[in-house]
């Protein structure tokens, strides 16, 4: 079957992917996507070689426990879908809170990521100042806490591919000619109140966002197909003068009510030109 997200992800670009898919190269060597998240374009094209990263560690190393033992992980999401009553999901929350880092039980952790993400609210995952995840549970009924054949497909796909916790900059150290960079970053606010950053306890703001486009126009000067989305506003277009600007449409996601996620304008940004044909 298809790998597809295993996990939500604020930001995540499932209802993105056609936009996406019809401007990815035809062709390219290697993939790299260094703004990890639910890896919803990884999925979809399923590269031979693919580079994957994300600041997020515990995120980054719940890829690995997949890609590594994807049955023993389906185990653990067992016991957790069994356990899930009463007050269970804030006993997750709290042994994740004090004893992950100190665990060598990686499966467990891995488990522990996916069960928190599928039943906390709205799926979003923050953190505070100290790392701590602080989300409270969701409101639901019978979450579907995760699926045997998804695990299975993702772990299919991610078997052949380089995962790292680092930098952008790290994980696209290597990319030259022919190759084919996704960049996914927290996205510039369209305003003062919407700047949600905080997948991990590190700031992405206007210093970084200008960091990143100097990095992607240097790998776009080495001959690597670069790809970008963002938010629809003046930053972004000063930032990538001379890559091509698509403005595009998606359902919002984050608002607490579900009848104000309206649309919201964001930007595909390509370093190459393409054709839908």
């Amino acid at each position: 079957m298809s790998a597809s997200p295993i996990i939500k992800w604020v930001g995540g670009k499932s209802r993105l992917l056609p936009e996406l898919t019809k401007r990815a190269p035809k062709t390219f060597r290697r993939y790299f996507e260094p703004f990890l998240g639910s890896g919803a374009l990884f999925f979809a094209l399923e590269p031979d070689d693919a580079w994957l990263g994300d600041m997020n560690r515990a995120l980054v190393e719940m890829y690995v426990a997949v890609a590594e033992r994807p049955d023993a992980v389906i185990g653990r999401l067992e016991q957790h879908r069994k356990n899930n009553v009463n007050g269970y999901y804030y006993e997750v929350r709290e042994w994740w809170n004090t004893h992950r880092e100190s665990s060598s039980d990686k499966v467990g952790a891995a488990a522990a990521f996916i069960f928190l993400n599928k039943t906390c609210y709205n799926g979003l995952w923050r953190v505070n100042r100290n790392g701590g995840f602080n989300v409270p549970k969701g409101d639901y009924e019978d979450p579907k806490v995760f699926d045997p054949d998804d695990i299975r497909a993702a772990a299919r796909v991610l078997g052949g591919a380089r995962l790292m916790a680092d930098e952008y900059d790290v994980t696209t150290a290597d990319a030259s000619a022919g190759d084919f960079v996704y960049f996914d970053p927290p996205y510039a606010p369209i305003s003062k109140t919407s700047n949600f950053t905080s997948y991990t306890k590190d700031v992405f703001g206007e210093e970084q966002q200008t960091d990143l486009a100097n990095h992607a126009r240097d790998l776009a000067e080495k001959g690597v197909h670069v790809m970008l989305s963002n938010n629809d506003v003046p930053l972004v277009y000063e930032l990538y003068k001379g890559f091509n600007i698509d403005v595009v449409q998606r359902a919002g996601t984050v608002s607490s009510k579900g009848s104000k996620r309206g649309k919201v304008n964001e930007v595909v940004i390509t370093s190459y030109s393409w054709s839908a044909a």
